[in-house]
């Protein structure tokens, strides 16, 4: 087993810490607003996904020769993490990471939510792929990619049946794109 480059473990250590960063931020949320919990026998899942996201491509790249980085991914994590923090800051104190629909929801319609519904999950869904394939552990990308699919669709179903109760959100996003503007 070789070391994984140098570079790479710096790269997920500082995605790593914007996630615990995301986590606090989360829980100051939960607490402040609560809400019902959309896709909570997923939740352990999509945990395991996103921990497989820090471990799995370490550990594939640990065993194969190493090259620099594809900056080519590099370019779409960029990208995703952009569109990460846009919608985490737009939602305000109506994002969390446990998909909790507060009872009292207002719609948010500004930043990128105005051009689809989840584009938080645009950007995990981005994340999932760059984050491995930067390093070429397209192994690690290929099962995890899959699993969070899995476990988005399950959310995003639970989420939007949550969202739906509210007619003001109904109105708001009734011809909005879930991911793609223009598209379904």
């Amino acid at each position: 087993m070789r070391r994984p480059p140098a570079w790479y473990v710096v790269l997920l250590a500082l995605v790593g810490f914007e996630r615990g960063r995301e986590i606090a931020i989360s829980k100051n949320h939960e607490q402040t607003r609560g809400g019902t919990r959309a896709a909570r026998r997923t939740y352990p899942l999509m945990v395991a996904a996103h921990v497989g996201l820090f471990t799995l491509p370490l550990l594939e790249v640990s065993v194969r020769p190493h090259r620099g980085p594809r900056w080519g991914w590099a370019i779409v994590l960029g990208a995703a993490t952009a569109l990460r923090v846009w919608s985490i800051r737009s939602l305000g104190s109506s994002w969390n990471v446990r998909a909790a629909v507060p009872e009292d929801l207002v719609p948010v319609q500004s930043g990128p939510y105005r051009y689809v519904r989840h584009p938080n999950y645009v950007a995990v869904v981005l994340e999932f792929m760059a984050l491995p394939l930067i390093a070429g552990a397209w192994r690690s990308a290929l099962l995890l990619s899959s699993l969070n699919a899995f476990v988005l669709f399950d959310r995003i179903r639970e989420e939007e049946r949550l969202l739906e109760r509210s007619d003001d959100y109904r109105q708001a996003f009734a011809g909005r794109a879930r991911f793609v503007p223009g598209v379904f």
